[in-house]
């Protein structure tokens, strides 16, 4: 019995509808042999086509997609009319016919919480830099470093008036060079494109952190937001975010007897889970009971700690008021955790297991301001010789 394949459409978000294959009767999965009718194409057309350049878009587009089924027709009926050879570079065409923005977008939507607007962030400038299409077929070397110096000149759309950050072009960028890694061991790509390609170097960013004196002067100092000020001093006692402080909650602490108070909690960012012993002088900062078993168990530890221009305003005034001039935001209480356990002899390792980094590279940043630091202190001492 002859198959028939026909091209049908699906509606999709964006006023789209994504092309796919319909064979009767269903023939065997490619990847896991089971029965099968649907095989999308990874194209797309507009629903309603709103310039001459959508209009041009739907018409190539229906005319590849009719190509491919009617490849895929002779191919399932009349498989004696190619051979190996031909049979395997009318899989390649096919598969380079594919979106690639779709296939983007399909990984995005497989991760969550920031890993997923990250991977969105990237997509719309995918999108804007390519139109919305892009074919396997067209990923090159020469588009990639064309697309690598679009994220580090173009605009950022969080505001018109000031370019893309670098440190935002590399994370946008490594997020195309994933979804090409991606590709190759999914057989899509048939060469490494990933490997072939250089990301986009960091830019040296200036952590800034306070010293110990300025943190004892902030702590004796009064703040406006007494919430705010005991969440700032428990990320400088812990190294804690302030997504983690502001989500954790009373059953993720415990005490010991003999060993002290512990936090058990999965990070917000990295989604790691970790265990963070915390001193008595940082648990006292969340006013609990000394046994934090004895409180609400789902209940916030820093219930009502928000962000807000409101609450950086509070922030502001609080270390202006010590007498602080740095530009200190509430990440920098994180920054002062790191560096003032190096500078007070704690390893980078230990000091990289408690930031909870998942690589060593990230805490080496805070090694180079103890050192920069040391060597200024060294030099300060001069001799009239």
């Amino acid at each position: 019995m002859a198959t028939k394949v026909k091209l049908r459409q699906k509606a999709i978000s964006g006023n789209r509808r994504s092309l796919y294959l319909d064979f009767y009767p269903p023939i065997p999965h490619p990847k896991t042999g089971k029965p099968t009718r649907r095989e999308f194409l990874g194209l797309f057309i507009y629903e309603k086509p709103k310039n001459p350049i959508d209009k041009k878009h739907n018409t190539e587009t229906l005319r590849i997609a009719e190509s491919i089924r009617q490849k895929r027709e002779n191919f399932l009926n009349k498989p004696e009319i190619y051979s190996e050879y031909e049979r395997e570079q009318l899989r390649k065409k096919e598969l380079g016919e594919q979106n690639f923005i779709e296939y983007f977008r399909k990984l995005a939507n497989k991760r969550k919480a920031s890993n997923y607007d990250n991977w969105i962030s990237a997509l719309n400038y995918l999108e804007d830099f390519t139109n919305g299409n892009l074919k396997f077929s067209d990923l090159t070397e020469k588009f990639l470093e064309d697309f690598k110096e679009y994220l580090l000149t173009t605009k950022s759309k969080k505001s018109d008036k000031t370019t893309l950050s670098q440190n935002s072009a590399v994370s946008y960028f490594n997020k195309v060079k994933a979804a090409l890694k991606q590709a190759y061991k999914d057989g899509i790509l048939q060469t490494d494109l990933n490997a072939k390609v250089n990301p986009i170097k960091p830019a040296e960013t200036n952590r800034e952190y306070l010293t110990l004196d300025e943190l004892n002067r902030l702590a004796k100092t009064p703040c406006s937001n007494d919430l705010l000020k005991r969440a700032a001093l428990f990320s400088a006692l812990t190294g804690l975010r302030f997504s983690d402080i502001q989500k954790m909650v009373w059953g993720e602490l415990e005490y010991i007897e003999g060993q002290g108070y512990f936090l058990n909690y999965r990070q917000k960012k990295t989604k790691g889970v970790e265990v963070l012993p915390i001193s008595e002088q940082a648990y006292s900062l969340t006013k609990g009971t000394p046994n934090p078993k004895d409180m609400p168990e789902d209940k916030p530890v820093f219930e009502g700690l928000e962000y807000s221009a409101l609450q950086n305003k509070h922030l502001f005034k609080w270390i202006g008021s010590a007498g602080i001039t740095k530009n200190i935001t509430f990440h920098c209480f994180r920054h002062t955790f790191a560096t003032l356990q190096l500078f007070n002899g704690t390893d980078i390792y230990t000091v990289s297991k408690m930031l909870g980094h998942k690589d060593l590279k990230t805490t080496q940043i805070y090694a180079k301001i103890v050192d920069e630091a040391k060597r200024k202190a060294a030099n300060k001492i001069k001799l009239d010789m």
